[in-house]
This record gives C-alpha cells, sequence and structure tokens, in this order.
C-alpha cells in the first residue's frame, strides 16, 4: 500500500530543539587547532546559533511538501520516497539516491530540470520520471527495525519500489551509498536496470603502487595524485566511518541527545569530504539535511549501515555488465581513474569536472544536470 505523506514537524519539537541548543554545554578547542582536530566551536556555535535563531525549518516543509511524497513499507521497513512524474510522455524513470551525511535535500534543485527540462530552457526529449527515496535508516523513512540493512537488502527494496510504481525497467544515480546502491542494483537485477550514472566508484580509486602498474601517461599521473590523497583520507578522515562501523549504538547517545553534537558531527563532513577550506554548501541546505536527521532520530539507525555492508569494507567487487556512467569531481574523497573501473564495470560514459566535490548535486547542480541528461539520453 502506498501513502501520501507531508512533512509536518510537530512545533513542541521545534520548541525542544530551540531549547537544547540555548543549552548546549560547549567544549575546550586548543589554540591554533583550527580544522585539524575536527569543526572549530566558533564555526559550531555560529551556526548552531542560526539553527536556534535564524534558519526557517517551516519554510524547509514547505519546500519539501512541494514534491509529490509517499511512504510504503517494503521488507518489513517503512520507505519514504518523492516520486515526481515527467510531464513528457515516454520519460525514462530513474531512481536518484543520496548516501551519508546527506538525505533527499541533495535533489531538491535538480528535480524540476530533470523532470521538466522544457520549463528550464532544455530539449524535453531529455526529460526524466525521478523516484526519489529516503535510504531504509535515513531522515523520513525513519528507523530500521534490523541492523542489516546492507547496500545488497537495500538495492531490492528499491526494485521493489519500482515494481509497486509499475517501472519493469529504470535507471538509477547516486554518489556515496547511493553509488554503492545503484551499482548492486545493477549487480542484482541486471535485466531491469537499463544503466547506472554514479558520482562515486571505489573499486577504481588506486589503494596500492600496484593499482598503478598500467597506467601510462596522463592517466599515471592521475592515478598518483588519487592514489595520494586517498592515503591522505584514509589516515585523516575515516575515523567516522570506523566508529560507524563498528560501534555506532555508543556514538549514537551523543547525536540523538545533542543537536549541536548532530550538528557538528554533519556539517565536519560537508567540508572534509569535499576536501575544501570554506563552505560550498548554502547552510540553509545544510540545517535542512542536519534538521532532518534531528527530527527523525535517525542518527543510530543511518550509522547502522556502515555496519552493514556485505563482505566487508575493502571486499573484492563482483562484476558489472550494465552499462555505467561515471561523473568524477575532483574535490572528492576518492577519485576514480577510468582503467581501473574498466576492470569491473561496463564503463560507457565518463566526465571529469574541474571544479565540485562529495555533493555535487548541491554544490555544482548544473553541471550534474546537464551529465545525468546526457547519459540517459545515449541510453
Amino acid at each position: 500500500m502506498i501513502t501520501p505523506f507531508r512533512v509536518a514537524v510537530p512545533q513542541s519539537d521545534l520548541d525542544d530543539l530551540r531549547a537544547r541548543l540555548t543549552n548546549t554545554r560547549w567544549p575546550d578547542q586548543p589554540a591554533g587547532a583550527g580544522w585539524r582536530l575536527g569543526a572549530p566551536v566558533d564555526y559550531v556555535r555560529e551556526l548552531a546559533e542560526y539553527w536556534r535563531t535564524g534558519f526557517d525549518w517551516r519554510a524547509q516543509e514547505e519546500r519539501i511538501n512541494g514534491f509529490p511524497q509517499f511512504t510504503t513499507t517494503i521488507d518489513g521497513t517503512n520507505v519514504h520516497f518523492l516520486h515526481v512524474v515527467s510531464p513528457e510522455p515516454g520519460a525514462t524513470p530513474v531512481l536518484l539516491t543520496h548516501g551519508w551525511p546527506g538525505s533527499i535535500v541533495e535533489f531538491l534543485d535538480v528535480i524540476g530540470p530533470l523532470t521538466d527540462p522544457r520549463a528550464y530552457g532544455g530539449d524535453p526529449a531529455d526529460a526524466l520520471t525521478v523516484v526519489v527515496p529516503s535510504i531504509p535508516g535515513y531522515g523520513f523513512s525513519g528507523p530500521t527495525p534490523s541492523p542489516d540493512w546492507g547496500p545488497d537488502r537495500i538495492a531490492r527494496a528499491f526494485a521493489e519500489l519500482m515494481t509497486i510504481l509499475g517501472y519493469e525497467r529504470f535507471g538509477a544515480h547516486g554518489g556515496d551509498w547511493g553509488a554503492m546502491i545503484s551499482r548492486e542494483l545493477a549487480l542484482q537485477f541486471p535485466a531491469r536496470v537499463l544503466g547506472i550514472h554514479v558520482t562515486m566508484l571505489a573499486s577504481a580509486v588506486p589503494r596500492s603502487e600496484a593499482d598503478l602498474a598500467d597506467l601510462t601517461g596522463d592517466e599515471l599521473a592521475a592515478g598518483r595524485r588519487a592514489l595520494e590523497k586517498g592515503q591522505a583520507f584514509s589516515a585523516s578522515g575515516t575515523g567516522y566511518a570506523m566508529i560507524q562501523a563498528t560501534k555506532p549504538q555508543t556514538l549514537a547517545y551523543g547525536l540523538h541527545d545533542s543537536p549541536a553534537g548532530q550538528l557538528a558531527w554533519i556539517a565536519e563532513k560537508f567540508r572534509s569530504f569535499s576536501n575544501t577550506s570554506v563552505d560550498l554548501i548554502d547552510r540553509d541546505d545544510l540545517l535542512a539535511d542536519v534538521s532532518i536527521y534531528w527530527f527523525t532520530g535517525t542518527a543510530n539507525s543511518s550509522a547502522r549501515l556502515y555496519a552493514a555492508l556485505t563482505g566487508g569494507w575493502g571486499a573484492p567487487p563482483a562484476a558489472n555488465t550494465v552499462p555505467t556512467g561515471v561523473a568524477s569531481f575532483p574535490g572528492d574523497i576518492g577519485l576514480p581513474v577510468r582503467t581501473l573501473a574498466e576492470r569491473t564495470d561496463n564503463i560507457v560514459h565518463w566526465t571529469e569536472f574541474g571544479r565540485g566535490g562529495h555533493f555535487p548535486a548541491l554544490e555544482e547542480p548544473d553541471a550534474l544536470i546537464a551529465d545525468i541528461r546526457q547519459f540517459f539520453r545515449d541510453r
């Protein structure tokens, strides 16, 4: 059964959020630490004060509620999704899947141009019908009732969702976990998935000098840069993933109880995942995203996805035969190399952009829209 859904956070929850922010007990910070040890107190404090006094959650509710939303139950858990049918006949259905610490907020500004390009000065032949789910355990899907919701199980649930909506064949796009879920869809349902477009392909990121052995020329130089960046991130930026993959329950007490803690945990990633020393994301978009985690109480269940990865971290990827497009943004945490990607995936489309990072739908929406259109136009 599909049930219409609207976001309507009780006023008491908003009042509680403001009271908790007012009463935050702020930690100390060593002099001169900057961002080296994590999000600085002055940065988080200023952002929290804006969240408390200036941010308009009701305007964000209205923005989200401007899209048709629904919920359904699949495999024993609630799944929330936006379903925006293109006005153009015959538009290709495409799943758009976010990651962590993202949400449906990532895609709000790209839905219109993708579903109704005519209204944005584009070619109506590029129109897509989009389904934008909240990953089970995230946002308005709410907490999952069991801990074993990994990318493989989520992909099966999303395939079932597309069946319920009447789409036998469909495409998929995603970044972060959304990229892994899209690839799982291709692995499990190759006859149904006409193509996947991803902004992250972990199996194509060089991990050691051995991965560079078959590269030459410009690709070898790019591979060395990717290896250096990946090693730096592994050394200084993966602590969040290790704790979420091993002890998410312990972490949850702080994030679930303290909005300042939830804010700092997510805001720091929006910077570090895109390798930037400035905010590339509009702070209202950032706070809309953080607010969704806070109001839905999904800090814990969203983190559990890291603990539910089948085969564990670094497991050899299965071969993917479905046509695959990669959009690589230079600020992202892992830079794929095409030769490495072609070892395991059917690469038919490859774009390397000059700017942008881990959240391209928020950072470089026009570039991402054009690349998604091109990929599915060719399918």
